[in-house]
């Protein structure tokens, strides 16, 4: 591995901050990686801060953690090395075999939300080109799909933050909904500082009293579930002291009655008794809220990851219409997306019912757009598949085999046990990561691939900024690009055009088919977004991009937005006898996502080493447990076990675990798949449980990484 011999201007591979970052060769560094990261202090978004997950990001780089070859598993068993021609083979072969057999749509394709608009643009391609399927998804439907979906309904367009960052401190108060940025985004926490050093005020509403809730001047701890009912008792508020903003309501919307009716059906008092939070906590965040001439509001998983996300996403949304408070300077609602491309990811392709450019698949005129720029006709597009859970659900039975890139849903999906079941009756997976995985350990294929400082690609962060990483190292000899496996692979399938390998080619065909669309990217160049520090879309040929949205009109056809009438209902599943607690998941500062990679770094295990079940002290003294003792957490799809954390910061009726790690302490083993009926986005947030003491099984480990070898499937 070598390195070119200047310093390199990228981005970092983890969270939707997509942070800034310089490279500069290290030859013969630490871990015989070859290169350093050093702060770039020009780039808006973090201005040189970078958290611990970022500073070591090259760690993942070594060949002692990483793949350097590809693996096939032979008869006996076990995954083996192979040349690349063999794999390719054994995976053409075992894609076109199933769908011989079976149909096209028994072969399904799985992403993730760390690809490159390019790579994520390709698999979309590959999976309806090549393969003729429909079973595509991908793991970013369990980031931000309730908020894409109650963004569209309110809308008429989706992207995470409708304002670049820098707006946020100058706002006068931000509502911060289940997030906690003082781990899941460090370098973002700054604007929150700023907005209060400026005089603005913060509300933030989260179960647990986070490192984030601390910096608060109002900290809201609702019972997991009911931030639906939270927000349209706000609403009520608002309407009964007179706070709503007439001129705007009459002006730039439309559908205000119903959901004033909806929103005054739940009172204060009854707010309070379904959440937890008192009545003049209530009174006090609504004053707080509507004083300043400009708020936002900012949520993140905590609300959205429910089986009713998207009207509680609509909930707050109707809660900033109201107010006057979106479609105005420093104003509106914004999402705070969560992987490092997620929003991209599914702009462009990897989402089951969409096409390049965030167009619907079902729209006639939108199929004819994408099958010209493709070369095919329109009706050999399939239509759409099933929405990611639904997909891994139907693994060994409806769909029989999967190709799946940079994900891990052994450990990110919910009811986690269920779903690795369904992986290992497949007939035949191939994964391409690149690290083996806990899902890559159980493949017929694994296929290594390059990663973030070895490749050229654009990313588009939580503002809609697309961005540029450039390569600034070499890869192994025994490892691919991603487009260069789509394109072996279509070959094989008898596709030999079409599948370019280099980046920018694949990024100007994105541009050709994304013209005309929602998320048109067909003015953003390479050239344009290094002279630019990124470019936000949307933005046509010949725009300056658009950094603020809906300050004219809204994105519907009429240019209003929409109010949408919700209810509070409650979870899927609710406390009883047998299971009298709640559980939420969420993420520690030192991990991310399914710890494939983090778990793979020493700096960052020493800091989070394993799981853990937080709980309160009362419900530590109810049951007898100790300050790291083994706990079991049990809900009725398997159980979990970790050392417990005792501390007030949490809800007595509720416990906390981190979902980075496989085996005993997986915490999505746990989870309730129950989906949302419109986003399909599965209630990662609450499930019903119970804990009690249990000794852990001697030399049992949480966080084991698999080796190459692991037993038949």
């Amino acid at each position: 591995m070598h390195t070119s011999d200047s310093v390199t201007a990228t981005h970092c591979p983890y969270c939707a901050l997509q942070c800034g970052m310089n490279l500069r060769p290290a030859p013969g560094g630490a871990g015989g990686v070859g290169v350093t990261v050093e702060e770039r202090p020009d780039f808006p978004v973090n201005r040189g801060a970078l958290c611990g997950k970022g500073r070591t990001a090259p760690a993942v780089l070594s060949s002692r953690v990483r793949l350097t070859g590809p693996l096939v598993r032979t008869h006996a068993g076990r995954l083996e090395p192979a040349t690349w021609e063999e794999a390719l083979d054994a995976v053409a072969e075992g894609l076109a075999r199933t769908g011989r057999a079976h149909g096209p749509d028994a072969v399904g394709v799985f992403g993730g939300g760390g690809l490159t608009n390019e790579k994520a643009y390709a698999l979309g391609k590959f999976a309806r080109v090549a393969l003729r399927t429909s079973q595509i998804d991908y793991n970013g439907r369990f980031c931000m799909s309730s908020a894409a979906a109650a963004h569209q309904r309110a809308f008429g367009l989706d992207r995470g933050l409708p304002f670049p960052l820098e707006d946020i401190p100058r706002t006068g108060c931000v509502i911060l909904v289940g997030s906690n940025l003082a781990e899941t985004m460090p370098p973002a926490l700054r604007y929150l500082t700023e907005l209060k050093a400026n005089g603005g005020t913060l509300i933030v509403i989260d179960p647990r009293r986070t490192r984030t809730a601390e910096q608060a001047d109002l900290h809201l701890a609702p019972r997991p579930g009911t931030d639906l009912a939270l927000a349209l008792g706000m609403l009520h508020l608002v309407v009964a002291e007179g706070r709503t903003d007439e001129e705007f309501i009459t002006g730039r919307t439309a559908g205000w009655e119903e959901a004033r009716a909806a929103a005054m059906a739940h009172w204060p008092e009854l707010v309070e008794r379904i959440t937890g939070v008192p009545v003049p906590k209530l009174r006090e965040a609504v004053a707080m809220f509507c004083a300043p001439s400009s708020a936002m509001v900012l949520t993140a998983r905590g609300p959205e990851q429910q089986s009713k996300g998207t009207d509680t996403v609509g909930a707050w949304i109707n809660l900033c219409l109201a107010t006057g408070r979106a479609g105005r300077p420093l104003s509106g609602y914004g999402c705070l997306t969560g992987q490092g491309n997620g929003q991209g990811g599914r702009e462009h392709g990897q989402k089951a019912d969409q096409l390049p450019g965030y167009r619907k698949l079902t729209d006639p005129a939108a199929r004819a757009h994408v099958a010209g720029v493709w070369g095919v006709d329109p009706a050999d597009l399939p239509g759409p598949g099933r929405s990611a859970y639904e997909l891994l659900d139907a693994l060994g039975t409806d769909v029989r085999a999967l190709l799946l890139m940079g994900s891990n849903p052994v450990v990110s999906a919910p009811h986690a046990s269920r779903i690795e079941d369904r992986i290992r009756s497949l007939d035949f997976l191939a994964v391409a990561d690149v690290v083996l995985s806990e899902t890559a350990a159980l493949a017929d294929v694994v296929l290594p691939v390059t990663q973030w400082a070895e490749e050229t690609g654009t990313t588009t962060n939580l503002e809609g900024r697309v961005l540029l990483r450039r390569r600034a190292l070499t890869p192994p000899p025994g490892v691919r690009t991603d487009l260069e496996v789509l394109h072996g692979l279509a070959g094989r399938l008898g596709i030999e055009k079409g599948f370019p390998t280099a980046p920018e080619e694949v990024f100007d065909e994105l541009r050709r088919a994304s013209a005309g669309g929602p998320a048109d990217y067909s003015g953003i160049t390479y050239a344009r977004i290094e002279a630019e520090q990124g470019v936000f879309w949307p933005c046509p040929e010949e725009s300056p991009g658009t950094p603020r949205l809906f300050l004219d009109r809204f994105a519907t056809e009429d240019g209003r937005a929409r109010f949408v009438p919700v209810t509070h209902r409650d979870a899927a599943e609710v406390p009883d006898a047998d299971y009298p607690l709640l559980l939420t998941t969420g993420r520690v500062v030192a991990q991310y996502q399914s710890g494939a990679q983090t778990r793979r770094v020493a700096e960052l295990n020493e800091a989070a080493p394993g799981p853990f079940v937080e709980l309160h002290p009362r419900l530590a003294a109810r049951i007898g447990a100790v300050d790291g003792s083994p706990l079991a957490v049990v809900s009725r799809r398997g159980r979990a076990v970790a050392p417990a954390r005792i501390t007030d910061a949490i809800r007595a009726d509720t416990v906390f675990m981190p979902f980075h790690w496989p085996g005993e302490g997986r915490a999505n083993t746990l989870t309730n798949p129950a989906l949302d009926p419109i986003s399909r986005m599965p209630e990662f947030k609450v499930c019903a449980v119970r804990v009690e003491p249990a000794p852990r099984a001697p030399g049992s480990e949480d966080h084991v990484l698999p080796d190459s070898s692991p037993p038949a499937r």
